[in-house]
C-alpha cells in the first residue's frame, strides 16, 4: 500500500478542490492511502459535500494543522513561524516515515524551503530542482529546473541533467533520453560562461558512466516542443518563465478560437464541424494531464501542483507521487551519483 501525505489547505483553490481529488485519486489506485493534513472542520465540511462511499473513507485519514503557508508568505516566515502549516506537517509526515510522499499546490518557494530544511537533499546533490513534463509533437518533453531554484552553478545544471534522465528513464520508459541543455542558440559559441561550463560538464557523460547521460547539447525554446530531445535542463529562473508562458500562450489560442468561432452564424456552424477536431486536440494538450511536478534530489519524494489546479489536475498530480514512489525515485538518483 502506498501512503502519501495531502496538503489540503494550500494552493489557490484549497479544500475545495482537494478533498474532490483525494476522492478521485483513491477511486482510481486501489493501492493508494491517504493522509489528508489540514483544519478538520474544513476537511469535514467539505467530506459531508462530496459523501465518500465507506470503502473510500477506509482509506484515507485526517491529520490537524492549524495553520495555512499563503502565497504571498516568504519562504522563511514560513519555516521560522508556520510550524504548525498543513505543508510543513505533511513534509514532516513524509520525514517520519509515515508518509512517502506529499503533495502540495501551494506556495512554491515556501515548499521548495521547507522540503531542503526537512528532508535534506541527497549527500551529492546541492539543490533539489522541479520537473515536469510539457506536450511536444511526438509525445511529452520533461523539463527542469522550473522554479526551486532561481539560479544554478553549472556543477547543478549538470546534476539536474542526471536527475532528469533517471526519471525519464526509470520513471517514464524512455530507454536512452536525450538531453539538451537550453541556450539562445544551438552553436557552440552561444551562450555565457556559465552555460558553456556546463555545457563541458555534460560532454563529459558517457553512456557507460556510472551516470549516463545521453547528451545532445545546445537546445532553443522551440525544441521544448519539437521532440528534439525528451529532457530540456535550465535555471528555475528561466524555466519557470518558459513555463508561465506556455500557459498564456495556450491561454491565448484558446480564447482566440472561442472568439472567432463565435463571431456570426457561420463561423458558429464551422465551429460545430470542426469541433471533433477541437476536442481532439484540446484533451492532447489539456494542462491538467501535465499537472505536477516532482521535485528531485530530496531524502523523500514531493511533488508541486499547480496553484490553480481543479480536482482532475490534483488528482494526476498524486498519482504522480505515487508512480515516483513506487518508481523508487529517490533510491535509484542516490545510486546515480
Amino acid at each position: 500500500m502506498t501512503i502519501l501525505a495531502l496538503d489540503v489547505m494550500s494552493g489557490d483553490l484549497g479544500a475545495q478542490e482537494c478533498i474532490p481529488a483525494a476522492l478521485l485519486a483513491l477511486a482510481s489506485d486501489l493501492e493508494l492511502r491517504l493522509i489528508l493534513v489540514g483544519q478538520p472542520e474544513v476537511i469535514a465540511l467539505e467530506l459531508v459535500k462530496a459523501n465518500p462511499s465507506e470503502a473510500l473513507k477506509a482509506r484515507f485519514e485526517v491529520v490537524p494543522a492549524s495553520e495555512i503557508i499563503f502565497m504571498t508568505d516568504s519562504p522563511s516566515e514560513a519555516i521560522r513561524h508556520k510550524k504548525q502549516s498543513s505543508m510543513r506537517i505533511a513534509i514532516d509526515l513524509v520525514h517520519s516515515g509515515r508518509a512517502s510522499a506529499v503533495v502540495s499546490a501551494g506556495n512554491t518557494g515556501a515548499l521548495t524551503a521547507i522540503s531542503h530544511f526537512v528532508l535534506r537533499c541527497l549527500p551529492q546533490i546541492e539543490r533539489a530542482p522541479i520537473m515536469s513534463a510539457v506536450p511536444n509533437v511526438k509525445g511529452t518533453t520533461y523539463i527542469l529546473d522550473l522554479g526551486a531554484n532561481i539560479s544554478a552553478t553549472a556543477l547543478q545544471l549538470e546534476q539536474f541533467a542526471v536527475m532528469g534522465s533517471i526519471v525519464a528513464r526509470d520513471l517514464h520508459g524512455i530507454a536512452a533520453p536525450r538531453v539538451g541543455l537550453l541556450n539562445i542558440g544551438s552553436e557552440e559559441t552561444k551562450g555565457s560562461d556559465l552555460i558553456q561550463k556546463a555545457h563541458t560538464l555534460l560532454r563529459s557523460h558517457t553512456p557507460n558512466s556510472r551516470a549516463p547521460i545521453h547528451y545532445y547539447g545546445f537546445v532553443e525554446g522551440h525544441d521544448i516542443f519539437s521532440g528534439l530531445v525528451d529532457v530540456v535542463v535550465t535555471d528555475g529562473f528561466t524555466g519557470n518563465v518558459a513555463l508561465k508562458t506556455m500557459e498564456g500562450l495556450a491561454g491565448l489560442i484558446a480564447g482566440r478560437l472561442r472568439s472567432e468561432f463565435s463571431l456570426n452564424l457561420l463561423t458558429k456552424l464551422a465551429g460545430l464541424i470542426a469541433s471533433p477536431v477541437l476536442k481532439r486536440v484540446s484533451t492532447s494538450l489539456d494542462p491538467r494531464r501535465f499537472n505536477g511536478a516532482v521535485m528531485l534530489g530530496l531524502h523523500g519524494v514531493v511533488v508541486k501542483s499547480h496553484g490553480s489546479a481543479d480536482r482532475i489536475a490534483l488528482a494526476r498530480a498524486v498519482s504522480i507521487a505515487a508512480t515516483a514512489v513506487r518508481g523508487q525515485l529517490v533510491r535509484h538518483i542516490d545510486l546515480a551519483l
